[in-house]
């Protein structure tokens, strides 16, 4: 048995959640592999939008289990509410949701790191969504982190003051003033609540999950252009979020690897600073991100919107091995009189189908190929024949410049709303 992953293939927010979601049914357990509460994974059903930040988007789905992989940063606080949101009885949770003892705590430290490291760049901020993920994967790197599984350890509150003095020490030098207990309240009620979910080994469980046959989906949060090795660097998060970072996430051997489903928008979208080279800072752009309701599920800021990058996509899926392309929010882009596609960059005058070492440094500019739009209202079109034909035109190009088949396409925020391809 192989264990398949499921990513994105942009700047994150192509809509994980709802995807994980309606493929949930299929797999016995979903696996979150890196990222943390800087996450927000969108699910719409019964014409309710939840909004998941740290548990899988399988959670929804009885009898399913929805493991929190090592790889991944966890606050103890943003957990806490996030089990209060589900309208899931706590015990039922306990029963769905497992926790790797090796993942890493974001303490109220990291917070207060996050929000001073921003400070001090300025203008030059990277525009973090200041909920610690830095500074943790820091002290992770550095080797002063503090794990899940050592909140059962007796000298807990030990260990976690020596690293809060650190952390106070490293703010005060930077000159950031701040109300520690602002950043500690609910913390220390989440690590109780912690305490009662099952904490495991969750490398040797995964492990004989697929020796037993158990169909295993490793669910992914941001987006390749976001990876702190392959993104664009300097304004990336601070994980590995390709595929090659769902085996180090999780404790499972690549030879166990199985499809890679890589996921994208019709447009493209960012959130934070950081270039984007097909950025449409004009009413279109206006249009777009009105129609898609593109704002942060995380942090509610409004979402930079611009046409498809297939260079960076093509990228993508270069990096991560993709087998299967999902596509998704084809509905907002109904009405437009045309769409356009980047399907090269000039770099410095010269066309390159490239991602640049640095985008900033170069001068980047997207040359573009016109298509029809679409008109139709595509929102409860349940069969690919039944798409109209010009977006039908849009997908097959896409496939034929990136060699990768598109076999869903995302219509709406629903979960029904859903168009499989063969």
């Amino acid at each position: 048995m192989k264990i398949d992953i499921l990513l994105g293939l942009q700047w994150g927010d192509e809509g994980k959640g709802k995807i994980v979601d309606a493929l949930s049914p299929d797999y016995d357990i979903i696996a979150r592999f890196q990222g943390g509460p800087n996450a927000g994974h969108s699910i719409v059903f019964n014409n309710v939008k939840y909004i998941l930040h740290l548990i899988p988007s399988g959670i929804f789905r009885e009898g399913k289990l929805n493991l929190v992989g090592n790889g991944v940063v966890l606050d103890p606080a943003v957990f806490k509410q996030e089990v209060n949101s589900l309208g899931i009885p706590l015990e039922e949770i306990k029963k769905r949701v497992i926790i790797s003892k090796r993942a890493h705590l974001i303490l109220p430290g990291h917070r207060i790191l996050d929000a001073a490291s921003e400070h001090v760049k300025g203008s030059s901020k990277i525009g973090s969504t200041l909920k610690g993920i830095g500074p943790a994967y820091t002290d992770k790197a550095a080797r002063n982190g503090i794990r899940v599984g050592d909140i059962v350890r007796k000298d807990f509150k030990e260990l976690y003051k020596r690293v809060l003095e650190m952390h106070l020490r490293t703010a005060a030098g930077l000159g950031f003033e701040f109300n520690l207990s602002d950043y500690e309240e609910g913390w220390f009620e989440g690590v109780e609540l912690l305490r009662e979910f099952k904490l495991i080994n969750s490398e040797y469980f995964l492990n004989e999950m697929i020796r037993n046959n158990k169909k295993i989906l490793a669910e992914g949060a941001q987006g390749t252009m976001l990876d702190i090795d392959f993104g664009t660097y300097p304004y990336v998060t601070s994980s590995n979020t390709i595929s090659a970072g769902a085996f180090t996430g999780l404790g499972v051997s690549p030879a166990r690897a199985g499809e890679v489903f890589g996921i994208f928008k019709a447009y493209c979208t960012r959130v934070g600073s950081g270039p984007f080279p097909t950025e449409l800072t004009d009413e279109t752009g206006e249009e777009i991100r009105k129609r898609g309701v593109e704002f942060g599920a995380t942090t509610g800021r409004p979402r930079r919107c611009g046409w498809l990058d297939l260079p960076a996509l093509k990228y993508a899926i270069m990096i991560n091995g993709v087998t299967r392309l999902f596509m998704t929010k084809a509905d907002v882009l109904s009405g437009l009189g045309s769409v356009r596609v980047c399907t090269s960059y000039k770099i410095n005058g010269e066309e390159s189908e490239e991602v640049p070492f640095e985008y900033n440094v170069c001068k980047t500019e997207p040359v573009y190929r016109e298509f029809p739009g679409w008109q139709e209202d595509i929102s409860n079109i349940k069969k690919y024949d039944d798409l109209p034909e010009t977006l039908k035109k849009y997908v097959e190009f896409i496939e034929k410049e990136t060699g990768v088949p598109v076999t869903l396409i995302s219509v709406g925020s629903d979960r029904e709303q859903t168009v499989y391809k063969s």
